[in-house]
């Protein structure tokens, strides 16, 4: 009876089925958030960018990013006339014939003037013989009065003449200026005839967008300031999540830098979303939400414009709600089953989840706080398999 005894527990001992390794975790009652997280960006909340309002010569800017400027004080640019254009052989040649035409012009101009104060001249003899006769009662008034008439009709025509050769002058002047050579235009003149812009609020250089003297074009973006200190935050996101997020949600801000959360809240979902294409080359629309900071970074660190930011907007959170980790659920039936430890043997159990974050999942019912899940269940699994902590 021993050695049959011994044979039939060896026996069993060898063929019995093998406990299964597993991971072993407990159903746990704890603090719960559900976020939707995205990358966001700082950026100022009022931006001003500086054009060129005319067509000119800008001058190369003494500032720098991260300068201060005060409004209506601070010079950011300054555009001075642009150099004139070289000239072709055609409009060269039509230059000059029209400096030479002003030139002639202005010659019988001259000769008109000239002309015009003889018969001036004699017209005030002829006044000044009338009088004399009419004092002897040689001629009549009349006579005199049409001497005097005649003079005052020479002084106009002297001024006439005296007006058109300025004109001439004026003409000779301009066709001249078109004659200037490119080197010998804008550059030589002192002082600089430029147009001086200044900043149109207090805060600091954002951005440059022109550095170096150029030629710019009326309404070319010059320069970009604003305030950093007053900033908010936007991070686009997938349309299907922005239509779950509503204004005054509170934002976790974290990944900026420093070492603290900083906290925000939702101002606006805008309602117009754009086509972006993801790194995977899928096309998504994505809407923009802004945040605006509730919090400050501490002394000693600061966020600028454009800084790169972790926001995590909060959709639902509680402080003590069942969880087990996503990892432990498989689907059984029309839902979801965990295995229970059940003294060694794996037992199924339905379960009813609610709200799931990124690594755990809300029991609402089929688990109580303390029992004992498989975690990472396999194929090899099945109601009533052994199982043994690994």
């Amino acid at each position: 009876l021993v050695p049959g005894l011994v044979l039939t527990l060896s026996m069993f001992m060898l063929f019995r089925p093998r406990a299964e390794l597993v991971d072993i975790v407990e159903v746990k009652l704890q603090p719960m958030r559900v976020t939707i997280d995205e990358e966001g960006k700082t950026r100022a909340r009022e931006i001003f960018t500086i054009s060129a309002p005319v067509q000119g010569r800008l001058l190369r800017t003494r500032l720098k990013e991260g300068d201060r400027v005060v409004a209506n004080q601070t010079v950011v640019a300054e555009i001075e006339p642009s150099d004139a254009e070289f000239l072709d052989p055609r409009s060269q040649a039509e230059s000059e014939a029209l400096r030479d035409a002003a030139a002639a012009a202005r010659e019988v101009a001259l000769a008109e003037l000239k002309q015009a104060k003889a018969e001036r001249d004699f017209a005030s003899a002829e006044v000044k013989r009338a009088h004399e006769l009419y004092a002897k009662g040689t001629i009549p008034r009349q006579q005199v009065d049409s001497a005097e008439r005649a003079a005052q009709a020479t002084q106009a025509a002297v001024e006439a003449a005296m007006g058109n050769l300025k004109v001439r002058d004026y003409e000779l002047n301009r066709a001249r200026a078109r004659l200037v050579p490119p080197t010998g235009s804008a550059s030589s003149q002192s002082p600089c005839a430029c147009v001086t812009l200044r900043s149109p609020v207090d805060g600091r250089v954002l951005r440059i967008l022109q550095r170096s003297e150029t030629i710019v074009t009326p309404g070319a973006p010059l320069m970009e300031v604003g305030d950093p200190r007053d900033l908010e935050i936007v991070a686009d996101m997938l349309s299907y999540d922005a239509v779950k997020i509503r204004p005054g949600q509170q934002v976790i801000i974290d990944g900026w830098g420093g070492n603290e959360v900083l906290l925000a809240r939702v101002r606006i979902v805008e309602p117009f979303a754009f086509t972006k294409t993801s790194a995977l080359g899928i096309e998504e629309q994505r809407v923009n939400v802004v945040m605006d900071l509730i919090d400050e970074p501490s002394d000693g660190v600061s966020l600028g414009h454009a800084f790169r930011v972790n926001v995590r907007v909060v959709m639902w959170q509680s402080d003590a709600v069942k969880t087990i980790p996503l990892t432990a659920l498989y689907r059984h039936e029309n839902g979801w089953a965990v295995y229970v430890d059940n003294g060694g043997f794996a037992r199924t159990t339905p379960v009813t989840i609610g709200h799931s974050s990124n690594l755990d999942v809300e029991v609402i019912s089929g688990l109580e706080v303390g029992d004992r899940i498989v975690q990472h269940p396999n194929d090899s699994l099945s109601d009533g398999t052994r199982i043994r902590r690994r």
